[in-house]
C-alpha cells in the first residue's frame, strides 16, 4: 500500500484492515506519515520556540482529551469506552469488535499530551 496517513496509528490500522480482508496473506504498507501528523502539539511547539516549560495537564483534562480523540476517529468512535486517568496513567475499559480497534484505541490514548502510560483492558468480542 502507498499513500499518506495522518499518524502512525492510522497507518497501522490501515494494515490491520487490509489483513482482515479474506484471502489477504501479507500486507506491505509503504504509507508515509505526514509531517503534520508527526508534529508535536501546538503547546509543545510554542514552548520549544520560546523556551517555556509546558505545564502538566491534569487527569480530568487528559480523560476528556482521550474520550474526544476516541470519538473523533471513525475507527474507534463505535467503541463504548470507559476512560479513567490517575497521575497521567490512562485505563481504557470497554468492548471492541476487533483487536485492531482495541490496539488503535490504546495508540490514540497514548498520543494525548500528558499521558504517561495506557492500561488497555478493552475486551475484544468477535460476533
Amino acid at each position: 500500500m502507498r499513500g499518506e496517513a495522518d499518524n502512525n496509528a492510522q497507518k497501522d490500522l490501515t494494515t490491520e484492515y487490509a489483513l482482515d480482508v479474506e484471502g489477504v496473506k501479507n500486507v506491505n504498507n509503504e504509507m508515509t506519515v505526514s509531517e503534520a501528523g508527526e508534529a508535536t502539539s501546538s503547546a509543545q511547539k510554542i514552548a520549544a520556540k520560546t523556551n517555556v516549560v509546558v505545564e502538566l495537564i491534569d487527569d480530568t483534562s487528559i480523560t476528556a482529551l482521550v474520550k474526544t480523540s476516541l470519538l473523533y476517529h471513525r475507527s474507534t468512535s463505535a467503541i463504548n469506552t470507559e476512560v479513567e486517568t490517575k497521575n497521567g496513567v490512562v485505563t481504557l475499559k470497554g468492548i471492541a469488535k476487533t483487536s485492531a480497534e482495541k490496539d488503535l484505541a490504546g495508540r490514540y490514548a497514548s498520543d494525548v499530551n500528558g499521558v504517561n502510560k495506557v492500561n488497555n483492558i478493552i475486551i475484544v468480542i468477535v460476533e
